[in-house]
């Protein structure tokens, strides 16, 4: 009997300190990313605690809100941009390790309405978006910072169509909000990526030509923190694995790295 007690407090011994060992090293990794993957990371993070036994902590927003709290000093090791002049920004304050910069993903820009729609258009110069509204207003991210607004606002520029509708547009803090007065029903239209639509109730009534608009591109990079943290890293590297890049294809989302 004391021999097989023994035996079993020495399992327990063992158990406790290999749970301890793992619990010691264990890292959090805190990541700021575009509100447009909130539902792709939220799978790869969960698939890289699983794999790696750290933990993630993803914050989601407008990439200008974002940039500006990194500038204000929030703690972050990974900074994920819906475009390139966010990314520009904080790599011209010396917030991100340009060296681990990378070009992730790639998205295209769509015009969505209620899921009850049946209408499909084509969307360039001849196409009548003023008149589509009904006297209802155009769902979209801030114009004048987040990538997205930025986005819709070029492609309406270029194909002719910003000054009949700029009087019409609902202007949302980050692309998550702008569809989430579409599927509410608080806007017949609205312009979002088109990996957005694809988790909402509403439908793709149209999509932009991609050359209507700068390419819509999506770099990460480890932040001046996060350089110094191997477990950061090695979740920057998971982001650019097959594993990660299965996630954001189910997703939509374009695969650039």
């Amino acid at each position: 009997m004391r021999r097989i007690l023994g035996v079993v407090l020495s399992l327990t011994l063992i158990i406790g300190s290999a749970a301890w060992s793992v619990a010691a090293h264990a890292a959090e990794v805190t990541v700021l990313a575009a509100a447009s993957l909130t539902d792709a990371l939220g799978q790869i993070d969960a698939d890289f605690e699983k794999a790696s036994g750290n933990k993630v902590k993803a914050a989601f927003g407008g990439s200008s809100a974002l940039a500006k709290q990194l500038e204000k000093g929030a703690p972050a090791d990974l900074f994920i941009s819906a475009d390139v002049p966010w990314m520009d920004y904080v790599a011209k304050a010396n917030l991100i390790d340009s060296a681990s910069r990378t070009d992730l993903l790639g998205n295209h820009l769509v015009l969505v309405g209620p899921a009850s729609s049946t209408e499909t258009v084509a969307i360039d110069s001849n196409y009548d978006l003023a008149a589509a509204l009904k006297g209802g207003k155009l769902s979209v991210a801030d114009t004048s910072a987040v990538p997205a607004g930025k986005y819709a606002k070029a492609s309406l520029e270029k194909l002719g169509q910003w000054a009949k509708v700029e009087g019409s547009l609902a202007q949302a803090e980050n692309v998550r909000a702008a569809l989430a007065l579409v599927e509410r029903g608080e806007a017949p239209l609205g312009i979002v990526y088109q990996t957005d639509a694809m988790v909402a109730k509403v439908k793709v009534v149209g999509t932009f030509p991609d050359d209507s608009h700068p390419p819509i591109i999506y770099p990460v990079a480890l932040t001046v923190q996060g350089a110094k943290s191997e477990a950061a890293k090695a979740y920057l590297e998971y982001l650019k694995s097959d594993a990660a890049k299965a996630v954001f294809e189910k997703a939509g989302f374009v695969i650039l790295r």
